[in-house]
């Protein structure tokens, strides 16, 4: 398989995804406090969106990839 095959095969994936679940989300851990043996954390839950241009564009480029990798001869 050529590589520009397999790049325009991933930015079909995660251009899909992106649109599919629009973010992801994770956790964050800090010390609130440090007293000796004592340790007090917090954990927040927090979302990094993406935006849809972002996997559009993705979705767009791996097409035209697709495209042109099976126009050019082997």
């Amino acid at each position: 398989m050529k590589p520009i095959t397999m790049v325009g095969i991933l930015l079909v994936v995660l251009g899909v995804l992106a649109l599919a679940f629009q973010g992801f989300n994770y956790n964050r851990q800090e010390t609130v406090v440090n007293m000796g043996p004592m340790h007090v954390t917090t954990e927040t839950h927090e979302r990094l969106p993406l935006p849809p241009i972002l996997g559009g564009l993705a979705l767009a480029g791996g097409v035209v990839l697709l495209v042109f990798g099976a126009k050019q001869k082997a």
